[in-house]
């Protein structure tokens, strides 16, 4: 077992080449269009998107482009949101569905464009449950998106087993438009992108003030930069801080656990996703799980609200592993790590423009590779030009009550879901 808190990516990083640009740390007073406050999905699809229509841009991070949630998760590519697209017509109209529904075509159009290498696949995401009860939702939901044009099919339980590799699940779909890649390759391949197309990455460059002066945005570093602009972005999902108090207390910044096994053997390979399909189930507390570019069994899950400390934290995650492939109970595992996710109370993508030239995108709720890719574009564009729609409305911030005990009330949670989740198996 390697250090339990290093990440299988941070280990398979692509090696840097020589000629990148490296992302320097600013210091002094710099003028700019744009300042963009969160170098991951959403802010480094803004900047790019920016910088391809003529705007100057600089991109601010606390440590470095890749380090939080973007750099860590799953890797899983995923289109649509966690509800069913006729209720995401209901609330913000078809053109939203469809948008929603092309985010994972977003996010390998990105891949091409600019040749990043990052291990993509694209051969689906089964969404599989081991409820009876289960199955007509998951039959409603594959009905709704093949009525749009999805390229989309029902696996009965003999079917789910052999494309997954368990025995636990009863049924369930599968989306073709769906995908997987090496989420820190990717990133660091938007970022490369964005210096290619004239942004400033600033790493190490936490931004400790933000403050309106006329007409413009000055944000203040903790490295002694200024950055003056007269547009701001904030894009910190589940690591905002204490930056904008408000915007933090209207999420819950949620860690998902990940381990990744050695490498499976070739025989294993044939059993476990042969095809290479990403898989996360229905359950309150679901689990996902793919097979790595490197062959590796990787399974997350929600974690505790605190960060692990040690291997023993991740006891969960590879006590489901062992339930869903009991075949294989002596898999080692070689790593386990965590990363934030940004929950809120509606389940879904929050955008706010609380003040004129500020824009905030988090509470992308288990989906920020697609969505964060997908509506960080769309900020770019609506900065570009006001008359291009936004994905969604703005909404208000909205700060959860009692927000600073919700760590507490989330961790009840964790062990309700749990045990409604094992009652009902």
């Amino acid at each position: 077992m390697t250090d339990p808190n290093k990440s299988l990516w941070t280990a398979t990083a692509r090696p840097a080449e020589s000629d990148e640009t490296s992302h320097e740390t600013l210091h002094g007073t710099h003028r700019t269009d744009v300042v963009i406050i969160g170098a991951g999905f959403t802010g480094l699809t803004a900047a790019l998107k920016l910088a391809e229509g003529g705007a100057k841009a600089i991109v601010l991070d606390s440590v470095e482009p890749g380090f939080g949630a973007s750099g860590r998760n799953g890797g899983q590519v995923i289109p649509g949101l966690k509800y069913d697209p006729d209720q995401v017509d209901q609330m913000f109209g078809e053109a939203s569905t469809d948008f929603i529904g092309r985010a994972a075509d977003t996010v390998f159009e990105l891949i091409d464009k600019y040749r990043i290498d990052c291990s993509p696949v694209r051969q689906g995401w089964i969404q599989p449950t081991i409820k009876q009860a289960h199955l007509p939702t998951l039959k409603r939901r594959l009905l709704q998106w093949q009525n749009r044009g999805c390229n989309a099919e029902w696996l009965d339980a003999d079917r789910m087993q052999k494309l997954t590799g368990s025995p636990c699940f009863v049924g369930g779909w599968i989306d073709y438009r769906a995908g997987s890649l090496h989420p820190l390759n990717f990133v660091q391949g938007l970022a490369r992108a964005a210096t290619d197309a004239g942004v400033t990455i600033s790493s190490q460059s936490e931004a400790t003030s933000l403050q309106r002066n006329g007409d413009n945005w000055i944000v203040k570093t903790a490295a002694g930069a200024e950055i003056i602009a007269s547009q701001a972005v904030i894009a910190t999902n589940g690591y905002s801080g204490s930056l904008l108090p408000k915007l933090r207390a209207t999420i819950v910044p949620a860690n998902s656990f990940q381990i990744a096994s050695e490498p499976l053997s070739e025989s294993q390979l044939n059993e476990i996703l042969p095809t290479r399909a990403v898989v996360s189930d229905t359950r309150r507390l679901a689990n996902y799980f793919r097979i790595s570019p490197d062959n590796r069994l990787m399974l997350g899950g929600r974690g505790t609200f605190s960060e692990p400390a040690s291997l023993k934290d991740y006891g969960k995650m590879m006590a489901d592993r062992r339930m869903l492939f009991p075949q294989f109970p002596d898999l080692k595992v070689d790593y386990a790590w965590s990363g934030r996710i940004a929950m809120n109370r509606e389940h879904l993508p929050h955008i706010h423009q609380p003040m004129p030239g500020l824009t905030m995108a988090l509470g992308f709720n288990g989906r920020g590779v697609a969505m964060g890719c997908s509506i960080g574009g769309a900020i770019g564009e609506h900065l570009l030009d006001s008359r291009v729609r936004l994905p969604l409305p703005f909404s208000e911030m909205k700060p959860l009550p009692l927000h600073a005990w919700h760590p507490f009330y989330a961790t009840l949670a964790i062990w309700y879901y749990r045990l409604r989740d094992q009652l009902e198996n």
